[in-house]
């Protein structure tokens, strides 16, 4: 397998499983405009990184998986404003970490969207 899709399935599964091994920190990020319960919505997505990282672990699924990787990079951007917003008055570390999860989505599409070819 390929370095660069080693470290994204990688990434994808230690996230993925730390949304059921560690939910709350998921869970406060979940947009509210979302319908239903926002632990449901945390085990959901981590399901999905769960499943895009084995798909791209695999090399007959790692297009498709690096594709569906770049949409949830996509997907998830707004818990990451929602973040932005709910931190604006936090300490500045925290500030920091929150502000900085906005433009590292741009990379994020773009290593998966690398993988992808």
């Amino acid at each position: 397998m390929k370095k660069d899709a080693v470290a994204l399935a990688t990434l994808l599964a230690t996230t993925g499983v730390l949304h059921f091994a560690v939910p709350r920190p998921f869970d406060s990020i979940v947009p509210r405009s979302l319908p239903g319960r926002r632990r449901t919505w945390t085990y959901v997505s981590g399901a999905a990184e769960l499943a895009v990282a084995a798909a791209i672990a695999h090399p007959r699924t790692r297009k498709l998986g690096a594709t569906a990787a770049a949409a949830l990079f996509v997907g998830v951007f707004p818990a990451n404003v929602k973040m932005a917003v709910d931190w604006r008055n936090a300490s500045p570390a925290k500030r920091a970490i929150a502000f900085g999860r906005l433009p590292l989505q741009v990379p994020l599409v773009l290593w998966a969207r690398r993988v992808a070819r």
